[in-house]
Formats: structure tokens, C-alpha cells, sequence
């Protein structure tokens, strides 16, 4: 549920500026300006003890004099002063204060100490805090902008996107991008140092805001990974479109050698996870970033991946479908009925898709929407791009594809529509006023248009988040054999080959028989991870006397080359042939908690790097979903003659593995399991091999 002071300080009825200037140049003169010509309807309090009135306002010596009750205290004081004021704040019962000093935990151990004290207040006291070291926000809703930025004194539209920056600079940056588009922001929401409000708030308050139709995302990084995913969750839920920019993409990943996992688990590929299961659509360029928030405001979202490319230019067509079939959208032909009809009103006319109305547009200016309207009315498209090359350049010819423009989306209303021409900023501004997205690059309009189409996917598909699951039972400290490891995870329901444990070569022999031959035989020890490095692993044992020398041996070779280690005796298995191997494991991101893993198996998995994440807890559709991801999913439909794996049964145990990552989240450091084979469609999978680490054994602490 929405912190409801939250929602009071970002929709503030009444604002205290702590520090007014009567500068309106100043810091602490600008919000207090541009809440007053903005048009903001509030109450505005200027604090400042040595002047009684402030740019036509009465100040007031302090926030306790001020009357009445305040939703929002902007503090403008230099940083020594800040605890002070956030004190006499809580104390007044303001919902929330802005902080614009820097000085705090971005400088120094002490700054970080000033700034946990804050917090301390905000916890103690329930007022939320903003900053400190922030721009502040801005509501243009309301017309309030508790914020110095200069980008905030331009005139903007009230519009429906919601930004949420971590970055001041990049806030007003992007304020600047939405004036000069005449696409208006709703929210532009920084937090700075974040002391208390995060990124995951902020989320959440625009999720819940109705006029909040697009968000944007600018993170540098998280701090609350589990609050970011749940907010995340409930945008999903709610239909709201996210889009993020993220920055760092080094792979700043863990150090557990003995772990696949976590050597593969760069915090950029986290980060990939999970936006790739909570539908943000994630770009890496500020261009991009706010084009695709801008359309999506304007245009809205289609209703599937059905593209139809209209264009003046052949070359132009091909650069548009190639890219638009790069990003996941359906070039599909026009049907073969409605190419003979453009065919007659053009011979030479390309009439597959794209649709190339070629030169002869200069003789016949209505042939575009000609041709715009065969492909609307007889193909089955859900979004129509057009080029008009050079056409908008010439003001003449503006009024004009602005009235068929508009015409089709009434016509259409169901069909989405991008324009891309050369064109001025000020014909892009016209066309998007009126509902259609507008773009001076071909390859930004399909761009766009699968992003849309991204996004439909994502709200269409079903989604679980239940994080929340119940402990399970404290399987102990570890360190865990492999047979351990593999019974522990098999109890959870992650299928486990059958196994035998033997302590003498006389039992090994006894458990072989059991099991039937052939058997593989590996040595038991919580101590030794990478077996066929020390000589304790055999295979293809096809007799009883091969079984009782190969136990002889290797106890005795793996005990003479590892002398410290625990030797437990041996484990035998079935050899099992056939399928595909694959690895499956757990990393428990510090930031995120616990994220599965799949990818191929072998020997090369992390040379190659084929392995994709998701945070757990999900199920099988979200599993087959990441099964898809890797580079080399065509391995399990089977190549070279081999038969197709069982991939349902692949994708319950991922599902499976992640429930058992969540149920022992509080102490789980991370699971191997390589090879885990997927076997021919109908005949399961299976672990033939885990590690399974818990804190508190082998020295974690």
C-alpha cells in the first residue's frame, strides 16, 4: 500500500521553502519563483529568520511559525544546518523534505554518519526525506516543482510520462528533451543520496498515480533490490509501461571460485534478469531512452507485432524491415489480392512489405495514402510506419500529411501509426500533438514500434510474484557431499539421478549390482568440488570386479593427493547417455537475493557464457522463457538427428530450483548442478552432479 505521506509530499496542497531567497537566482530564491509563476495554487511559505517578506510573500523565522499544517518542506539550508531543520520538520508534522545539500555519504565516512542520522529521523518519525545531495522533484500536474533546476522555469505540457532519476542533473536533462519535444513529463522525481526515499518509492507512487501512463528509469544502482522488484511487479500488473537506463555494465561479479554460478553472475547481468522478467523494456543510450517514452505517451501501444512499412524510398523499406525483423517484429507480406491492386496504380511498385510507392509520388501526391489506406483496410497489421523522405521539408506539404495523418487514426482507431521524415523540430512537435508519433530517423520509428509491441507481449502474458514464501526446514551448516547436496535438493523436487553411497570397494561392488551396469563411481568428500581433478571420478564400470578395483584405487590415490581432505567414500550412479547436458544454479545476488541460472553444460560454459538469470521465485512459463534466451537453444529441438529434450521437464526444474532458492534465501550462498541432462522428450532430466554451499559452512559467514 502507498505510504500515504509519500503521496501528500509528491502532491503537496502546501510547501515550506527553508532558506528563501528573495534571489530568485539563488537556490534557495528558485523554487519559491517558479512555484509562484508556474501557476502552482498551494500554499508557498518562504522561511527565512532575517526577512520578513520574500519575493511578495510573508516569510516566516521557522517552520514551527508557520500555520497550519505543511505537506512539503524544501530545505535550502546549507548542509551544517540541514539535521537541524529535518528535526524542526518532523516536530511541525510536514509529510516530507526535500534536501538539496551535498557534503553527506557521497563525500565522507562522516557525511555518511550525518546522512544516517537522517534516516534515523525519517524511521523514527515517519516524514519521508528526499535527498539529501538531490535536485528535488516536480509535479506538473499540480504545477509544483520543489526543485532549483533551471530546466524547470521552461514552460512544459502537463503530460503522462513519470521519470524517476537518480541523477539531479540527468532529471533536468530530461526536462530539457521533453520541452524541446512538446511531449510534457507528469512527474520528474529524483532522489539523490536516498537516504529514505529510493527508486523502488518513487516506483511505487507513479504505479499508483492514474495519470501516470509511460515511466522512465534512470538507475546508477539499487540499493533495495527486493523493494525494487516488488514495485516492479505491480507496474507490470498495472499495465504501465517501464523503460530504464542502467548504468554500468562491468562485470562487477562475485568470487566464489568453486561456484560456475556465481563466476558467471556479474551484477550487469542481474540487472539484465530482471528487467527481462518484469518486462522493462532496457535501453543504453539517452536518446533512445526518452524517444521511447515519448512515443509510447503519444501513440500508445499496439495491439501485436504485425508491421506494415509504407515508403517513398526502396532503400529506405529494406533498412526499415531489417530492423524492424531484428527486433522481434513481423514483416509479414500483404496479401496477394490487395499487391495486384497497388501493382495496377504502380507496375514497378514494390508490393510485398514494404510497400514502395516509389518516385511517382512527385506525379501522383495521393499515392501514399493510397496506398496507407490498402494496407490498413485489407492487411491485418496492427502498426503502419511510414517514410515521407524529404516531403515535410517543404512547408506546403506539411498541412496536408498532417490531415491524412490524423484522418487514418480516426479511421483506424484500433491501428497504431509512426511517421518518420525529414522534417523541423517544429513539424515533429505538430504531428505528435495529434497523436501520432513522429521521427526524423526510419529506423527510430520501428524502434519504436516494437517497443510497443514489446510491452504488449508483456502485459498480455500471465505473471506471479510471491517472493514471500515460507522458510524451509534448516537443512544445517554443510558442507554438503554430493549425495547430500543431491538428496537436499531432490527432497525440494529438482529431479536427481538414483544414487548409491559406499564406504569400502566390497560395497561399491554390492551398490553397482544394485543400480545395474554400467555405473559411474565418484569419490565423496565435502571438501574436494572439482573431482575429476584429483582422479575421483570414473566411468562406464560395466562389472562388479571392475567396480570393487576402480573403489580400491581411487580411495587410495585421492586420499594420497588431497590428504587433508574428508573422505566420505564413494558415490555410484547409473550411466546415464544420451540427452543434453545443461547447467542449472543459484547466485545470491547481494542486492537482489537469490537469481537461477541456466545454460548448456560441458567443460566450456564459462569460456562460452551462454547462460541466462532470473530471480527467484518464478514458474515454468517464465522458465520456458529463459530456456528460449540462450544463443544455443536450437541444442535441445535436437540437431545432427538426435531427438528433442524434454524441455517441460527442464523447465519444472528450473521452477522447482527456484522455489528451493527462495525457501533457504536467508542462508543460501549458492548451487551448482553441472551436467544436469535433459533427456529425450518424455523421459525427464536429472542432476548428475551438485554443489550446494550455506553460510556458515566451510568458514562463510
Amino acid at each position: 500500500m502507498l505510504d500515504a505521506n509519500l503521496k501528500r509530499m509528491f502532491e503537496a496542497r502546501s510547501v515550506a521553502v527553508i532558506g528563501a531567497s528573495a534571489d530568485a537566482t539563488r537556490i534557495g530564491g528558485r523554487p519559491v519563483a517558479m512555484l509562484r509563476d508556474k501557476g502552482y495554487t498551494g500554499e508557498i511559505y518562504p522561511v527565512n529568520p532575517k526577512r520578513e517578506e520574500i519575493q511578495g510573500l510573508k516569510a516566516y523565522p521557522n517552520i514551527a511559525a508557520v500555520p497550519g499544517s505543511v505537506d512539503l518542506a524544501i530545505c535550502a539550508v546549507p548542509g551544517q544546518l540541514v539535521e537541524d531543520v529535518v528535526r524542526q520538520c518532523a516536530d511541525k508534522g510536514v509529510a516530507g523534505t526535500v534536501i538539496f545539500a551535498g557534503g553527506f555519504a557521497e563525500v565522507s565516512d562522516e557525511g555518511a554518519t550525518q546522512q544516517a542520522r537522517l534516516s534515523a529521523i525519517a524511521r523514527e518519525t515517519g516524514m519521508r526525506l528526499n535527498g539529501p545531495n538531490c535536485m528535488g522533484f516536480a509535479n506538473f500536474a499540480n504545477k509544483m516543482t520543489a526543485s532549483f533546476h533551471p530546466a524547470f522555469a521552461r514552460d512544459m505540457p502537463e503530460g503522462k510520462i513519470g521519470l524517476v532519476s537518480q541523477s539531479g542533473a540527468f532529471g533536468g536533462l530530461s526536462a530539457m528533451m521533453a520541452v524541446d519535444r512538446c511531449v510534457g513529463f507528469r512527474h520528474v522525481l529524483t532522489t539523490g543520496n536516498e537516504s529514505d526515499i529510493g527508486v523502488a518509492d518513487c516506483l511505487d507512487y507513479l504505479v499508483a498515480d492514474a495519470g501516470t501512463e509511460v515511466i522512465l528509469l534512470y538507475i546508477e544502482g539499487v540499493r533495495d533490490g527486493p523493494a525494487l522488484l516488488d514495485a516492479l511487479a505491480r507496474a507490470r500488473q498495472a499495465g504501465k509501461p517501464v523503460v530504464a537506463v542502467k548504468l554500468g555494465r562491468t562485470e562487477a561479479g562475485a568470487k566464489a571460485a568453486a561456484s560456475h554460478t556465481s563466476a558467471l553472475a556479474g551484477a550487469d547481468r542481474i540487472y539484465d534478469a530482471v528487467f527481462s522478467q518484469f518486462g522493462v523494456h532496457r535501453v543504453n543510450a539517452i536518446e533512445e531512452f526518452f524517444d521511447l517514452g515519448a512515443s509510447i505517451a503519444v501513440g500508445g501501444l499496439p495491439e501485436g507485432d504485425e508491421v506494415a512499412l509504407v515508403t517513398v524510398s526502396g532503400g529506405v523499406g529494406v533498412l526499415m524491415a531489417d530492423d524492424a525483423d531484428a527486433r522481434g517484429l513481423k514483416v509479414t507480406p500483404l496479401p496477394a489480392a490487395t499487391q495486384a491492386k497497388f501493382k495496377k496504380l504502380v507496375p514497378y511498385a514494390g508490393v510485398n512489405n514494404p510497400l514502395d510507392v516509389t518516385g511517382q509520388i512527385i506525379n501522383e501526391p495521393d499515392l501514399f495514402e493510397k496506398a496507407m489506406r490498402l494496407v490498413l483496410e485489407e492487411g491485418s497489421y496492427d502498426t503502419v510506419v511510414g517514410f515521407q523522405g524529404a516531403a515535410l521539408t517543404q512547408p506546403g506539404a506539411v498541412q496536408p500529411s498532417l490531415e491524412m495523418w490524423d484522418a487514418l487514426r480516426v479511421a483506424y482507431p484500433s491501428k497504431r501509426f509512426a511517421i518518420a521524415s525529414l522534417m523541423p523540430q517544429d513539424v515533429q512537435q505538430l504531428f505528435e500533438a495529434q497523436g501520432i508519433p513522429a521521427f526524423r530517423e526510419p529506423t527510430h520509428a520501428t524502434r519504436a514500434a516494437a517497443a510497443g509491441a514489446h510491452f504488449k507481449r508483456v502485459f498480455r502474458r500471465g505473471f506471479t510474484w510471491a517472493p514471500d514464501a515460507p522458510a524451509a526446514a534448516d537443512p544445517g551448516t554443510g558442507p554438503f557431499t554430493e549425495s547430500a547436496a543431491l538428496d537436499l535438493l531432490g527432497a525440494a523436487g529438482v529431479p536427481t539421478m538414483p544414487h548409491r553411497i559406499a564406504h569400502t570397494p566390497e560395497e561399491a561392488a554390492a551398490a553397482a549390482e544394485e543400480l545395474g551396469f554400467p555405473v559411474v563411481m565418484k569419490i565423496l568428500s565435502p571438501d574436494i568440488v572439482h573431482k575429476t581433478d584429483v582422479g575421483g571420478v570414473r566411468l562406464s564400470l560395466a562389472s562388479s570386479d571392475a567396480v570393487q578395483q576402480a573403489a580400491e584405487d581411487m580411495l587410495a590415490s585421492v586420499a594420497a593427493r588431497v590428504p587433508d581432505a574428508q573422505i566420505d567414500g564413494v558415490l555410484l550412479a547409473p550411466m546415464i547417455s544420451g540427452g543434453v547436458e545443461t547447467i542449472l544454479g543459484v547466485h545470491v545476488d547481494p542486492v537482489f537475493g537469490p537469481a537461477v541460472m541456466f545454460g548448456l553444460g560441458g567443460i566450456f560454459v564459462e569460456v562460452l557464457q551462454d547462460v541466462t538469470f532470473r530471480m527467484a521465485p518464478f514458474d515454468t512459463d517464465e522458465a520456458l522463457r529463459m530456456i528460449d534466451e540462450i544463443r544455443g537453444r536450437p541444442m535441445l529441438d535436437g540437431v545432427r538427428g538426435a531427438p528433442a529434450a524434454d524441455i517441460p521437464a527442464l523447465a519444472e526444474a528450473l521452477a522447482a530450483l527456484s522455489r528451493f532458492a527462495v525457501a533457504h534465501r536467508d542462508r543460501l550462498l549458492s548451487v551448482d548442478l553441472n551436467p544436469f541432462v535433459v533427456l529425450p522428450k518424455g523421459q525427464g532430466a536429472m542432476a548428475l552432479d551438485a554443489v550446494v554451499e550455506m553460510k556458515g559452512s566451510d568458514g562463510h559467514d
